[in-house]
This record gives C-alpha cells, structure tokens and sequence, in this order.
C-alpha cells in the first residue's frame, strides 16, 4: 500500500505563492510517477501536474501552465509543487497521488489525504 505524507498549503491571498510536497512510499515497482489532482467545492476532481521519478517531461494542465511547477526526487519519491500567481479560482483541496506513469485514469493511481489552499481576493 502506497503511503502519503503531504505539506504546504494554507491560506494565500490573490497573486501570493505557495509550495505542496508530497512523499510517497511503499511502492511495488521501480517505476513511479507522482501527481497533484484538485478537488473543489462543487466540482470534480481534476488533474494539475504530473512527474515522472525516472525523468522527462512534467505535464501540466492548461489552466497552470507557466504559475506552477512541479519537481521530483527520484531518490526520495518526492515531488514539489510550487504555485505562483495564485487566483481565488485555484482554492481547493491538492490530492498528491502516485502511479506507475502519469495515467488519464483514475484507476492507476493512489491517492493521499490532500491539503486546502485557499486563495482570498
């Protein structure tokens, strides 16, 4: 069973920054990748970003791409993810997650705890 122990989050306000981590364990296999899904109130889940540990391209959805960056450890399965110019749409509860690749299907992946931000205007 894939553990989690996330951190960050918090209350921003508009245009501030704030950084998650996430450290994964308890993998099966060698290939891992970790993932930042959101979920906010009223909505579904969504994906963010994603990290490959063995390297590569991080994927970013639409919507964060060039205020967010994501960053991995391979020798930790760690992964950071730094937001930057954060808006009140961006409040929501971050899920770390973890599988083999950055998989579209919610069924490849384990999920941890998440953390709120929460963004003021």
């Amino acid at each position: 069973e894939v553990q989690f122990v996330e951190s960050g989050g918090g209350l921003v306000q508009a245009g501030g920054s704030v950084r998650l981590s996430c450290a994964a364990s308890g993998f099966t296999s060698d290939d891992v990748a970790i993932g930042w899904f959101r979920q906010a109130p009223g909505k579904a889940r969504e994906g963010v970003s994603c990290i490959n540990m063995r390297g590569g391209v991080p994927f970013y959805e639409d919507f964060v791409k060039g205020r967010f960056i994501i960053s991995g450890d391979s020798a930790k399965n760690t992964a950071t993810l730094q937001m930057n110019s954060l808006t009140p749409e961006d409040t929501a509860v971050y899920i770390c997650a973890a599988a083999t690749h950055c998989s579209a299907y919610d069924k490849d992946w384990s999920w941890g705890q998440g953390t709120q931000v929460t963004v003021t205007s």
